[in-house]
């Protein structure tokens, strides 16, 4: 079984993969952010390194997928690679910081990706406002984050507000402004509860 976490950057996917991950005996699928080897580059000169950047990103979640379909095990995934298409790639294609060129060789090699694997069994949205996001990303401090405008968050949260919108598969939409899971385990209680109903419940 493949669970995705999806929402957008500093709304708490990683907490949340490695707390579900210790709290089912899930394995964890965790996104490639310290070691992408194009994400410094890409916050300095969006322009320039998108697809770069957007490739990369591409090929690794692809690889997660194929082991993914692979295992016996149930997967938790931080991110999934039908976020790096429809929220990211579509949010830079629309801000001109990808050609026609580059955007259709990309869409090219995620829809050949996509005929070999399936989507998440279960995807679990993580719905957080920018003013928490804002909060979020200042707090974990990561350098390469501070570029980051309020304009290109607002952006990237209303095509996932779209994107969940219009998902055709089984999601479940948590409203996470006010919790703090990782801190609050009734908050954390409150997840699993709806993870339990959506998994083992009557539906």
């Amino acid at each position: 079984m493949h669970i995705g976490i999806a929402g957008n950057i500093g709304c708490g996917k990683t907490t949340l993969t490695r707390m579900l991950a210790e709290h089912y005996g899930w394995t964890p699928k965790f996104e490639s952010v310290t070691y992408n080897p194009y994400l410094e580059d890409y916050y300095k000169d969006i322009e320039r390194w998108s697809y770069n950047l957007e490739t990369y990103f591409l090929a690794q979640r692809f690889q997660d997928l194929v082991e993914i379909a692979r295992s016996n095990e149930v997967i938790v995934q931080d991110r999934t690679i039908l976020e790096g298409v429809h929220i990211f790639v579509a949010n830079n294609k629309a801000m001109g910081n990808l050609s026609d060129r580059d955007f259709d060789t990309y869409m090219h090699l995620f829809n050949l990706m996509m005929s070999m694997v399936s989507e998440p069994d279960l995807l679990i949205y993580l719905k957080t406002s920018v003013p928490t996001l804002v909060a979020q990303i200042q707090k974990r401090g990561r350098d390469y984050e501070k570029g980051i405008s309020i304009e290109y968050l607002s952006n990237l949260n209303e095509r996932y507000e779209q994107w969940i919108a219009d998902y055709k598969g089984k999601v479940l939409i948590i409203e996470a402004d006010d919790l703090d899971y990782e801190h609050r385990p009734e908050d954390f209680a409150a997840i699993t509860d709806k993870i339990d109903a959506q998994l083992f419940g009557l539906f």
